[in-house]
This record gives structure tokens, C-alpha cells and sequence, in this order.
């Protein structure tokens, strides 16, 4: 949707305006209004799509790579990794 500004914006402007969203997206989770909330994730995601796509990484294919097995600790879904691991 904005390719030219992205990629004029640049990979370290673009990773600015996601920890923005971030910033923000964590106010709305400490609140009650779920519109709002609702908002701030589609934003904190938007922001890392383009971030993703300036740098020229496929998302999607990212995400089946590490997780298109299931969890990458156990390699199993849902994920039996104990609690106190990471996953």
C-alpha cells in the first residue's frame, strides 16, 4: 500500500514507527477499551509486515520455516515443551 514511502522511510525508520505501535499497543493493554486494543494490534502488525517487506523478507514464508512443524523447541502442536522453557 505505501511501497515507495517505505522504502524511502527505510529499514530504520520503519523499525521505529513499529516500536512506536508497540509503545502504544502496550497502553491499550493495560486499558479497557477493546476497539482500541483491537486497533493496535492491526497497527503493530501492519508495521511489521512493512518492516519485513523494506527488507526484503517473505513473512509468511519466515513464519512456516520456524514454526510450520509446530513449536521449534519440541516440534510438536500444541507445544509439550515444560513450562519453563521458553515457548
Amino acid at each position: 500500500m505505501y511501497g515507495r514511502k517505505d522504502q524511502a522511510r527505510g529499514a530504520e525508520g520503519t523499525f521505529l514507527w513499529l516500536m512506536e505501535e508497540i509503545g502504544e499497543l502496550a497502553a491499550e493493554v493495560r486499558g479497557d477499551n477493546h476497539a482500541a486494543l483491537q486497533a493496535e494490534f492491526a497497527d503493530v502488525l501492519a508495521w511489521l509486515a512493512t518492516l519485513a517487506n523494506v527488507m526484503d523478507v517473505d513473512l509468511n514464508q519466515a513464519l512456516l520455516d520456524k514454526y510450520g512443524v509446530g513449536c521449534p523447541g519440541c516440534l510438536k502442536s500444541p507445544c509439550a515443551c515444560s513450562d519453563s522453557e521458553k515457548p
